[in-house]
């Protein structure tokens, strides 16, 4: 029963999660592992051989991946993100007999715990989360602006883990939660003002197109802006759209260009280091990115016109800069970056999750990626994979976002409850498991007594 259930939950998450997931296996994943009675070890491999399972989705992915290889990064996080399973699974069991509830919320906020912890310690930040899985789901986002996109996270496990206890009250409870949630949804979501926002991005594979050699790929964006229609306000063209020791050669037709729209760019400098910053037009203004593993970051925020901020791809995969922007009055985050095509909707989907933790519009930009207009609300307006040849154009008028949210102003102070919760709950488990080792030692010394 063990072996199959694991084998069911492995195939679950393996469809659920990843590059192209199917959102309502996510939600089945844990139960097959959460259901028998497990215990001890058992309950613990049980989860962690599931998830490890399921993690093969994206592997081949990793083998061919530049920024996250198989070995050693691909394995680290399938891996991690197994045991941390199996730690959600080996509580729940654990605890399920004594307080169903109690196991229900304890399986969730551990694993928000150790996804937190790798979130704020990890240079290159978190993305491709359960949460990420829901993404197209705005109606379930909404609590993301109180809780931080870790509240999702927290309840694809919870009700599940709810349901799994077979237990009446843990599935009312878990049906009240969601209808609560689902209604927060739908009171919170309105519309506003919109802006015109144009996505333009070449089939282009290579890192910035060096401009000190060849300038016929700039040549070319700027006859694809030119041709865009009458009204577009913003313009978002890929991160290292380009290159050189001098963006000299870009300015002159970009400020041309920016007579009619404003436009942001990505550049990579190559000097006594590589910087990799975004050019707003007009004015060409620097925003440097923030999160970097192989450029020096920066710190300060760029603001394309009063109420659009610039970040660049990977920031997404952190809290800051999205929500410094937000509390400095950005309604829209206008974001270059550049993937590696097949995890291009996942990566766009963290930059939504971000939009609606700190209700800010995104204009996801960039090549190798998911093309994305997305209001504030984690409504996409617009998505669609660049191409591998010539461009791809995406124009859509987009509402800005409502402006700084719950999360924005007290941060993760729900991923901080979860550490909480579960430092306790570890100690509880820990406390039965003393109490029935003594039970059994007391037990076994009268039976000795006895004979």
């Amino acid at each position: 029963m063990a072996f199959v259930s694991v084998l069911v939950s492995g195939a679950l998450f393996f469809f659920g999660t990843g590059l192209t997931p199917i959102p309502l296996l996510t939600w089945l994943a844990p139960i097959p592992v959460l259901v028998p009675r497990l215990s001890g070890w058992k309950a613990f491999a049980a989860g962690a051989v599931a998830y490890l399972l399921g993690t093969t989705n994206s592997w081949v992915f990793y083998s061919g991946s530049h920024d996250m290889p198989l070995w050693p990064w691909g394995l680290v996080i399938s891996i991690g993100s197994a045991l941390a399973f199996g730690l959600s699974t080996w509580l729940f069991h654990r605890l399920r007999d004594r307080s169903p509830v109690l196991a229900a919320l304890a399986a969730p906020a551990a694993w928000v715990s150790v996804v937190y912890l790798v979130w704020v310690s990890n240079p290159m930040g978190v993305q491709g989360t359960l949460a990420t899985t829901q993404a197209d789901f705005p109606l379930l986002l909404q609590v993301s602006s109180v809780t931080g996109a870790l509240g999702v996270e927290f309840l694809v496990l919870f009700i599940p883990a709810a349901i799994a206890t077979l237990r009446l009250r843990s599935a009312l409870i878990a049906c009240g939660v969601g209808l609560i949630v689902v209604s927060f949804g739908a009171i919170r979501m309105s519309s506003g003002p919109t802006e015109r926002v144009a996505l333009v991005a070449s089939g282009q594979k290579g890192w910035a197109a060096d401009l000190r050699t060849d300038r016929s790929l700039l040549d070319a964006y700027v006859a694809e802006l030119k041709a865009l229609p009458d009204g577009v306000q913003t313009v978002v063209l890929p991160e290292a759209a380009f290159g050189s020791s001098d963006p000299a050669t870009l300015i002159p037709p970009m400020e041309e260009l920016a007579q009619r729209f404003t436009i942001v760019v990505g550049y990579a400098e190559w000097t006594d280091a590589k910087y990799n910053y975004a050019l707003t037009f007009p004015g060409a203004a620097r925003y440097l990115k923030h999160h970097d593993t192989v450029s020096p970051p920066g710190d300060s925020l760029t603001f394309a016109k009063p109420h659009v901020g610039v970040a660049i791809c990977m920031d997404v995969n952190h809290r800051n800069p999205s929500a410094t922007y937000a509390a400095a009055g950005a309604r829209l985050l206008a974001i270059p970056a550049s993937d590696e095509d097949e995890n291009g909707w996942q990566h766009s989907r963290t930059a939504l999750l971000r939009g609606v933790e700190n209700g800010v519009a995104i204009a996801w930009g960039g090549r190798q990626t998911n093309l994305m207009l997305a209001d504030g609300y984690g409504r996409v307006i617009a998505s669609e994979p660049t191409g591998s040849t010539g461009f791809t154009t995406v124009i859509s008028d987009v509402p800005l976002g409502p402006g700084a949210t719950v999360y924005t102003r007290f941060g993760d102070w729900f991923s901080w409850l979860c550490l909480a919760f579960t430092s306790l709950i570890l100690c509880h488990a820990n406390g039965l498991l003393r109490g029935r080792l003594r039970k059994t030692k007391i037990v076994s010394t009268r039976r000795d007594e006895v004979a």
